[in-house]
């Protein structure tokens, strides 16, 4: 199986390039550092430290805090940060700078596995979620370098797909040292696929660990400052193709009865900005870019949140959150963001990829489920905006279930630490 595997990735490269080239035609930033993409990095890394992989955004704002930490009670030891998207190389730039190691993960070829490890020279791989790499598993475990998979999730619809590659997946789950998961549930699937149990520990989700930096509070105090806002904000954050047509049509809708209401409109991918802009326009609504850096006055009707690393301070100028990725099948993002701001947060029915999180949020009356069309999302943002009390309340819900289920950072430092003791 391994074999077969290996010998695909290799026949498909050219495929590849294809798609990055493709890929470029609008995010320009695709055509750049394929070198890093086949493990050529050295000069661009400091070896013997700890290597964290984030695939994108998603991954990469959820392993900040841990990194931070890693930073403090390991100050001796480099840390490498790879991505596999140049918004998730972004993300890492912004925010970490020039604290750690930046390239992208190369492809999971086993020469490019081999180059890449060779100059890392890791004493620990962290993987951020469900990231399954066999040949880097396998070198990893060859060269004796402990793999933890952190804040591990795995859906059924994903567990049912891997139950299909048999003996194969039980023998790469054997490889890994351990799976640190979100919930029992998805340890149980994790278990089901042959993971060894000792293999396994439930830390709980440490998206739950977020906090605001300073340096973020600071900029949200400015902004609040800045723009003067005295009317109710929506935000519509990490939106993707077939929702930002629905979310403009309810806006459009409720702006008759709150004519003040500002939204604040946040495409998840660069590359979709001005495909984004162009509906605001089509909608005949007056809207300022944020990369303007301009203020919003009482004309302005959107503000198209079209840069990188802003959204926690975003999610902070707003009353009402609209979480996207969930009006597609795709999943949904991660609401714990805004409930960190004690704001109600509104999703689609599809928020699998947070299948749990979102659960304990609805079940706190701190989330609330509409249908994937014009109607269902005006009438569900209209009631919060008729009703500040039960807007409050439910923000302040959100909130409580962020602050009781934190804890998980610390649980997986403990499992890190008897790794790097040894």
């Amino acid at each position: 199986m391994s074999i077969l595997y290996t010998i695909l990735l290799y026949l498909i490269q050219p495929f590849v390039w294809i798609k990055l080239l493709w890929r470029s035609r609008k995010a320009p930033d695709y055509r750049k550092r394929w070198l890093e993409r086949y493990g050529f990095c050295k000069n661009k890394v400091k070896s013997g430290g700890i290597l964290v992989h984030a695939v994108s955004v998603g991954e990469t704002l959820a392993a900040i805090p841990l990194i931070k930490a890693l930073q403090n009670q390991y100050p001796q030891l480099p840390i490498t940060v790879t991505t596999m998207t140049p918004t998730g190389s972004k993300q890492v730039k912004s925010l970490l700078k020039d604290s750690v190691s930046h390239v992208y993960l190369p492809y999971d070829l086993p020469c490019a596995i081999h180059r890449f490890l060779k100059t890392v020279q890791p004493k620990l791989v962290i993987i951020m979620e469900t990231e399954l790499w066999p040949n880097l598993i396998s070198q990893c475990h060859n060269k004796k370098i402990p793999l933890i998979i952190a804040n591990a999730r795995l859906s059924e619809r994903s567990a049912k797909r891997y139950h299909k590659l048999g003996k194969a997946i039980s023998k790469l789950f054997a490889k890994i040292s351990t799976v640190a998961a979100q919930n029992k549930q998805d340890g149980d699937r994790f278990i089901s696929l042959g993971l060894p149990v000792d293999h396994l520990a439930v830390t709980g989700s440490i998206k739950f660990d977020i906090e605001l930096t300073d340096k973020q509070q600071q900029n949200i105090a400015k902004l609040k400052q800045q723009w003067q806002l005295h009317r109710p904000v929506l935000i519509a954050a990490s939106t993707h193709a077939g929702e930002d047509e629905i979310i403009l049509s309810a806006f459009k809708q409720l702006f008759k009865n709150h004519p003040n209401l500002l939204l604040i409109l946040v495409p998840r991918h660069p590359e979709r900005f001005k495909t984004v802009e162009k509906l605001i326009v089509d909608n005949d609504l007056n809207y300022i870019k944020r990369s303007t850096k301009q203020n919003p006055t009482s004309e302005t009707q959107v503000i198209l949140g079209d840069t990188m690393g802003e959204l926690l301070e975003l999610y902070g100028m707003a009353n009402i959150a609209f979480v996207g990725g969930s009006l597609i099948e795709h999943g949904g993002h991660n609401p714990l963001e805004p409930a960190l701001h004690h704001i109600p947060i509104i999703s689609g029915k599809h928020f699998f990829n947070f299948k749990v999180i979102g659960e304990q949020l609805i079940d706190a009356n701190g989330m609330l489920v509409c249908n994937s069309d014009i109607d269902s999302l005006y009438l569900t943002i209209n009631s919060l905006l008729n009703n500040e009390s039960r807007c409050q309340q439910i923000g302040e819900n959100a909130y409580q279930v962020l602050k009781s289920n934190q804890g998980a950072l610390n649980r997986l430092l403990t499992i890190i630490h008897h790794y790097l003791e040894e």
